[in-house]
């Protein structure tokens, strides 16, 4: 027979464990931190695609290329990128944590969430980057207007 011992209710607490990470603290706070700064960018993103131009429909090849040829608007989607992806990795990893209940399970679960998150993140970030506004041999009425015709 298993006999537990309670500690008095006044004992100070005691740490099983010698080392302690804050990994859950930061984490924690990265949703909440990423969760507003992804309103912004996506607040922005809508406004700039949907209300300030032509709507949907003036959301083509052209205005793509357009908006990719700044700088500015590659860093914009590049941020929106990354941080809704890790957004979403930590809240399944959350998620994982709380509903695996073999650790074999959850390793594997985990294992491929970061695959798959890495894979994401590395081909979201070449399309914004290797991305060419004017390809040779389109069509002129497609291409943006900065384009050489």
């Amino acid at each position: 027979m298993l006999v537990t011992t309670i500690d008095a209710p006044r004992t100070p607490y005691r740490r099983d464990r010698s080392t302690r990470s804050n990994f859950e603290l930061y984490s924690w706070l990265f949703m909440r931190g990423s969760g507003v700064v992804l309103i912004a960018l996506v607040f922005g993103h809508l406004f700039v695609n949907l209300v300030a131009g032509e709507g949907i429909k003036g959301v083509d090849f052209a205005f793509v290329a357009g908006k990719w040829a700044s700088p500015f608007w590659q860093v914009w989607d590049l941020l929106m990128l990354w941080l809704a992806e890790l957004h979403g990795m930590n809240g399944v990893r959350t998620i994982i944590n709380d509903y695996a209940e073999k650790d074999r399970t959850r390793i594997v679960l985990k294992t491929l969430l970061v695959l798959s998150g890495a894979l994401v993140l590395v081909l979201g970030t070449l399309v914004i980057f290797t991305f060419d506004p004017c390809p040779v041999g389109e069509p002129a009425d497609l291409l943006p207007s900065f384009c050489a015709r």
